[in-house]
């Protein structure tokens, strides 16, 4: 008898019908809205999805990391119907709900702050980050920030001016927002190192910007569309201390990095270090529209009323599902099932290391793991025509791949962290076929 094998492949890739909608899709959805992989969606469950042919793929975008829990989770399907059943909407600056209150209970309670503080939700990542920057300012009385190089941080324009990468995010869209300063992001493959980029910074805050005028650092612990690069420790204990001899705000940017995936319910957790505002989104409601910022109570009390909010902040039906999604992470222990993730992931990524020359690098934390491709490890010249060929054969096998960095050349994973040993497995086997097949063309 076979075992059952979550991948099924019954048509050529993109199949019939996937073929059919995106031609419709070509002559009315604009032209910038492109899409990675050509196959249309039927119905997903856990970390399979299942396309309008038939096709089932085992996936490791989890869209773009909002799938923790993976796709429709029982429970959090079963909050959104309910909530949904009671009322859909009233902005809560108007008629309050309770489950506002309780998400953010929560929330405080999950986050590494030793003081008193409090959360306040928004729409999307960027929504959340450019309100991070509003309780910076209002609480300090100054205008400028400080974000980093490989960063991203959201398209609209502030979030927009803060993300590092000039194409495709920012071709064309200028003027961005002002007193924005971008300076390097230490890490270990490509350096520089943190104490070099420790220096950059305080030359910076001589040369560029006086700290007086600076609201707020802007930090990912872990790059996301970098290339899942983690910060080295030395540069977040900097960041931390500068902060404090400045009185600067310390906002985290944990939109892709929080909530389980890199085995602590935050990824500044593995740092040590107490952050002044946490920014949230993606897996906090399994991909419905919603966002946070957690915070220092002082911090978040200073705007005055009214300069924090809109219609839609905080919408009831996606509050439902971010409970119903930290009971599962509860339930299920899905922090520790990160880290189990991780050290299976990272071992079969150990083993391509020594089996391919372009991979230059393994690196990330518990479930966020990646690998930089490269011409050749001596020069570390970036591949991502390479990238593209294993992503093109990885979906033929039946693996759903994404690409990340400021040169486009690492695969990273976003699998949900529900998928089961056997998945993991598959979806493994399927990418160093994948890999091996690329660099064989």
């Amino acid at each position: 008898m076979q075992p059952f094998r979550a991948i099924q492949l019954l048509t050529e890739i993109p199949g019939p019908r996937s073929r059919e909608i995106l031609a419709r899709k070509q002559k009315v959805v604009a032209a910038p809205v492109a899409v990675q992989a050509p196959v249309v969606i039927a119905s997903a469950l856990g970390a399979v999805v299942t396309d309008v042919d038939g096709n089932r793929f085992l996936d490791f975008a989890g869209g773009i990391g909002c799938l923790v829990v993976g796709h429709s989770h029982p429970k959090v399907v079963e909050a959104v119907r309910e909530q949904a059943g009671l009322f859909l909407h009233t902005d809560f600056a108007v008629v309050p709900y309770e489950i506002y209150t309780t998400v953010a209970e929560r929330l405080i309670a999950a986050a590494p702050f030793t003081g008193p503080a409090k959360a306040a939700f928004f729409n999307s990542g960027a929504e959340a980050v450019e309100n991070a920057i509003k309780f910076a300012r209002l609480a300090t009385g100054r205008p400028a920030v400080i974000a980093f190089e490989g960063g991203f941080h959201g398209r609209t324009l502030l979030a927009l001016t803060m993300t590092s990468k000039a194409n495709p995010y920012k071709l064309g869209l200028g003027p961005l927002a002002p007193a924005v300063y971008h300076l390097p992001f230490a890490q270990d493959y490509r350096g520089p190192s943190g104490a070099e980029a420790l220096a950059e910074l305080e030359r910076a805050l001589l040369t560029q910007v006086a700290p007086s005028e600076v609201a707020a650092v802007v930090v990912e612990p872990i790059q996301g569309e970098g290339g899942f690069v983690p910060a080295p420790v030395e540069f977040i204990h900097g960041l931390r201390r500068i902060c404090d001899e400045h009185g600067i705000v310390l906002v985290v940017d944990e939109v892709q990095t929080g909530f389980g995936r890199t085995g602590a319910m935050f990824a500044i957790e593995h740092y040590g270090i107490e952050p002044d505002l946490i920014v949230v989104a993606k897996a906090l409601a399994s991909g419905l529209p919603l966002s946070g910022v957690i915070g220092k109570a002082e911090i978040m009390d200073a705007p005055h009323e009214g300069a924090i909010g809109g219609t839609y902040v905080g919408n009831p039906v996606a509050l439902a599902a971010a409970n119903a999604v930290l009971d599962v992470i509860e339930a299920e222990n899905l922090i520790d099932r990160a880290k189990t993730l991780g050290e299976t992931i990272r071992a079969r990524m150990n083993a391509w290391q020594d089996r391919f020359e372009q991979i230059g690098d393994v690196r990330g934390h518990g479930a966020m793991l990646a690998i930089e491709l490269v011409a050749d490890r001596k020069s570390k010249e970036p591949a991502p025509e390479l990238a593209t060929r294993v992503i093109e054969e990885a979906l033929q096998r039946g693996l759903l791949l994404l690409r990340a960095g400021i040169y486009s050349n690492c695969l990273r994973v976003l699998a949900p962290l529900v998928i089961s040993d056997d998945e993991l497995a598959e979806a493994l086997d399927a990418w160093e076929e994948a890999l091996a097949a690329a660099l064989a063309s």
